[in-house]
């Protein structure tokens, strides 16, 4: 991972994501996926730029089946947007920077 973006696991998911005072976007990816390598550069800059305003953290959805399981992730990438414990918005597949951004915006 870079200097912006954590990776989590499900055994921490709760205390990093659900009980976080900002927004928190999850990145679930896979090391085989790749739109999840092409993806990942993205939420580095984006992390860097918005930084204080939103987490970003990874969940390896082949080491952490619990997470995935849960908010019903079926496809990779797929980043799901957390405020005050609750998803508030979700992007699916690879999706361009400023796309991203201007979700990540509307929901800080």
């Amino acid at each position: 991972m870079g200097a912006n973006v954590a990776e989590i696991t499900d055994a921490d998911f709760a205390d990093k994501v659900l009980k976080a005072s900002t927004l928190v976007v999850v990145d679930f990816w896979a090391p085989w996926c790749g739109p999840c390598k092409s993806i990942a550069p993205v939420l580095e800059e984006i992390a860097a730029e918005l930084a204080g305003k939103v987490t970003i953290l990874k969940v390896n959805v082949d080491d952490n089946p619990k997470s995935p399981s849960q908010y019903n992730v079926r496809a990779i990438p797929n980043l799901i947007l957390f405020k005050g414990g609750a998803e508030v918005d979700r992007v699916v597949g690879a999706v361009p920077k400023d796309e991203l951004v201007e979700k990540i915006k509307k929901s800080i």
